[in-house]
């Protein structure tokens, strides 16, 4: 492929994020990531996505578009316990790889298909943790193996406050010492959120898994900018908890309803050069979401404000006043004060992360945000839910296989 001619996306599922995902690659300048494929197990789904996205061939298998030539990039929108035997299959084919975040999580996988959402949830932590951990290794081994990048969807990495941050820390030269960071929303009302055997867990690993991802990135850059080698995470503690237990279900404000899995959750991440993370994901915001990220090193003082930020603010005396228009994400209507983002996959990273996936499988540079990366992250959170359980500071290598 040369650098005139658009590479060639699949997208694997037809959700809320294929269609993040479709708008991205549509938006990139001189069509850099053209949609050739969408591969979906509810056929109907997936024609009518293609049909509203302009893709042009669609298939309820995976393995029917890998043998495609004009298929260079396979982009996994998929549930967790499809990520593992997607990337491998398309790896073998010898296709670039783009995994949504978490890279793997454990949702019963090594279980007997009769198992019960349960009989998953009740899985020792640690049981858990050497399993998904080892499913990330199996992703990052077989893309390496087969001479393929495997790209992570941490799209916190390639945000335009996060890269700006990232250079000014360079600039400065000073050493990140503590680090904060946050994703808050009023949760998710749908079933498969609430269930262990679906998400793998609760707000640690669907919205703590971003500030985790950053941080990771972050630290990793400065000791490799100092040293020549990452500073890396090494231990944890965190704490989990389903907190709106007692919440009445059925109101306007925060979901309710959480099964087995927690809508709270907090871990404290020591890194190799004795520095700081924390990281707390919750489902106990109302008004819109919100993701921050604050650094704070020997010399300098930054904040990460992804969403909201008041670049664009509006006032409706009711609801309805700006008729359909979208506010931002999680955002439940319009009355009052708002947050009107105007680019909201500009800045929330997701179109210079699509951007970066189409460059790497391309070959013109190494990913920003890689395999690598969710290997360490998912090393955390099953870390940090192992930690969880027993009450103690785990170390990452004590549950790493």
């Amino acid at each position: 492929m040369n650098s005139s001619t658009p590479l060639g996306v699949c997208l694997v599922g037809s959700g809320f994020l294929a269609r993040t995902r479709a708008r991205c690659y549509r938006a990139l300048p001189g069509g850099g990531g053209r949609l050739v494929a969408v591969a979906s197990r509810d056929e109907a789904k997936a024609r009518a996505f293609a049909a509203e996205e302009g893709v042009p061939e669609v298939a309820a298998d995976l393995d029917a578009l890998l043998g495609r030539e004009d298929v260079q990039l396979v982009d996994l929108c998929v549930p967790n316990h499809l990520h593992r035997p997607f990337a491998e299959r398309a790896a073998a084919a010898g296709k670039a790889v783009a995994c949504t975040k978490p890279l793997t999580a454990y949702v019963g996988q090594d279980l007997d298909e009769g198992a019960t959402d349960a009989d998953v949830s009740s899985v020792d932590r640690r049981r858990m943790a050497a399993v998904a951990i080892a499913d990330a290794r199996a992703m990052v081994e077989a893309c390496e193996g087969a001479g393929v990048p495997l790209l992570y969807g941490e799209n916190w990495v390639h945000a335009p406050a996060v890269r700006r941050a990232a250079a000014l820390l360079e600039a400065s030269g000073g050493r990140i010492l503590d680090l904060r960071g946050w994703e808050c929303h009023s949760g998710s009302h749908s079933l498969y959120s609430k269930l262990w055997r679906y998400t793998g867990g609760g707000s640690l690993i669907r919205l703590a898994a971003h500030p985790i991802g950053a941080m990771l990135h972050l630290k990793a850059a400065e000791g490799v900018a100092r040293d020549g080698a990452p500073i890396v995470p090494v231990a944890v503690v965190a704490d989990a908890a389903d907190v709106t237990a007692g919440v009445e279900p059925g109101g306007p404000g925060v979901a309710t309803g959480w099964v087995d899995v927690e809508s709270w959750g907090s871990v404290s991440i020591a890194f190799s050069d004795g520095t700081r993370g924390l990281a707390m994901g919750s489902d106990t915001m109302v008004g819109g979401m919100q993701s921050r990220l604050v650094v704070l090193t020997d010399q300098t003082h930054l904040e990460c404000n992804l969403s909201p930020h008041d670049s664009l603010r509006g006032y409706g005396a009711a609801q309805g006043a700006f008729g359909e228009s979208y506010v931002m994400e999680k955002a439940s209507h319009d009355a009052g004060w708002h947050s009107f983002i105007p680019d909201e996959d500009a800045s929330s990273g997701h179109l210079d992360m699509c951007a970066d996936f189409v460059a790497a499988a391309a070959g013109e540079r190494p990913g920003r945000s890689t395999g690598a990366l969710g290997y360490e992250v998912t090393r955390v959170v099953m870390a940090a839910y192992v930690s969880a359980a027993e009450g103690r500071r785990i170390t990452l290598d004590e549950v790493t296989p």
